[in-house]
């Protein structure tokens, strides 16, 4: 089937297939084409360029974008979407007081989320879970990270990720899966570190590999958390069952685990509020994705990822939601990118080349996600009539998304 689509405002992200990703100055750049047309075939965008050199061809679909713009879906590369149930006690008690620290000590936390997805079927976890993509979906998200680590056992987290692979089955949106087994210590296992990594070692991935549930391995490097030298054990374990780490880092503390991450050669390297100079210096000239999460930094109240220093740095820069029941319970992608100008000081330019190009490599997809590229996957936001793209952080309340087309079909 083709689809034409006529009229563009102003069609972002235009990029030669070679660019998987920008960093330093080059995120200020976002080449545009300005009163354009888009055409896609099977899925695939297979031209565009200006309404002036309009090939002459019979579309079956012809959609009209009359001062509208086009962009390619953001691509969120950090997300738990798949858990049960809520935790809005916790969100009231840290409103009278209690730290994010706090809360977990009390049994609050990914321990409270592991201890409701254990109680819960694989189909009511699925039923909830569908609920949220599709609403990510209808926010103009078209590519998605999901990550378990709920279940802290080989039951639950195998139930998470077969609830990841249907979704992936059963809806027209890229999706990656990540094993977080190490995200935080089961309660039987707190005086047994080693206990609990032998479990993920040699029960958890060997089931994982041999079904093909994960792409990715995770770690929650944290003081409190997974130690570095515990999560360098997680990540050679991975890697031996072709899993590529994508690490929790400094979050609340940096204790090496950026290091840890470059010796290994993670994907991606994710939260980064608090960041200090080495830690900047140990990912230049490496081909590591530092992804922010400035939704979660503002549902915590804890300092922002410093985008400045590292775009100075020269470095490349992700954003993602941290979409989770605890620190983040919103997938609303378009936030994040006005987040990211409002309170990190990132450009929209710099936003948007972080939420689609750099999104797509932190999860190995930009040869096929990110970008208006031909031969990509015709992923697309098209907006209400704004005035220029920067109405798109500037308006930070409200829903700017006309239509979103998802591998060249109208999501509804």
């Amino acid at each position: 089937m083709t689809t034409l689509i006529i009229n563009i405002k102003e069609l972002l992200q235009v990029r030669d297939s070679s660019i998987l990703k920008v960093s330093g100055a080059e995120m200020a750049i976002l080449p545009t084409i300005k009163n354009a047309y888009l055409v896609i075939e099977n899925g695939l965008i297979s031209d565009f360029g200006l309404m002036d050199v309009l090939p002459n061809i019979n579309p079956e679909k012809c959609i009209d974008a009359n001062g509208k713009m086009v962009l390619p879906s953001w691509c969120d590369s950090h997300t738990h979407i798949v858990y049960a149930g809520n935790r809005e006690q916790e969100f009231v008690d840290r409103i009278n007081g209690l730290t994010y620290e706090e809360v977990a000590n009390r049994g609050g936390g990914i321990l409270n989320s592991a201890k409701k997805l254990n109680e819960a079927s694989e189909d009511e976890i699925y039923d909830q879970s569908k609920n949220r993509l599709q609403e990510v979906m209808l926010l103009g998200t078209g590519a998605v990270e999901i990550k378990s680590g709920y279940g802290l056992s080989v039951d639950g987290e195998l139930k998470m990720l077969r609830v990841i692979q249907r979704l992936a089955q059963n809806y027209p949106i890229t999706i990656k899966a990540t094993f977080l087994g190490a995200h935080a210590f089961p309660v039987e296992y707190k005086e047994n570190h080693d206990g609990y990594i032998d479990l993920i070692i040699n029960e958890m991935l060997p089931e994982i590999a041999k079904n093909k549930l994960a792409h990715y391995i995770d770690a929650f490097c944290e003081t409190g958390y997974f130690t570095v030298a515990e999560t360098e054990q997680i990540m050679e374990a991975g890697i031996l069952f072709g899993l590529k780490p994508k690490i929790h880092v400094n979050q609340f503390n940096s204790i090496g685990g950026i290091q840890a991450a470059v010796k290994y050669n993670a994907l991606s390297v994710d939260h980064l509020e608090i960041m200090k100079p080495e830690d900047i210096e140990a990912l230049k000239n490496t081909e590591i994705m530092p992804v922010a999460l400035p939704s979660c930094s503002y549902f915590l109240s804890i300092p922002y990822t410093p985008a400045r220093e590292m775009i100075a740095a020269g470095l490349p820069l992700a954003l993602a939601t941290d979409y989770n029941p605890g620190s983040t319970p919103s997938g609303n992608m378009n936030f994040v990118v006005a987040t990211a100008c409002i309170k990190m000081k990132m450009t929209p330019e710099e936003a948007i080349n972080a939420a689609t190009l750099n999104g797509a490599y932190a999860m190995g997809i930009s040869e096929t996600n990110g970008s208006i590229t031909v031969g990509k996957k015709a992923n697309l936001i098209i907006t209400k009539p704004i005035p220029s793209y920067y109405q798109l952080p500037y308006a930070f309340g409200s829903n700017l998304i006309d239509t979103v087309v998802l591998e060249g079909e109208v999501f509804a």
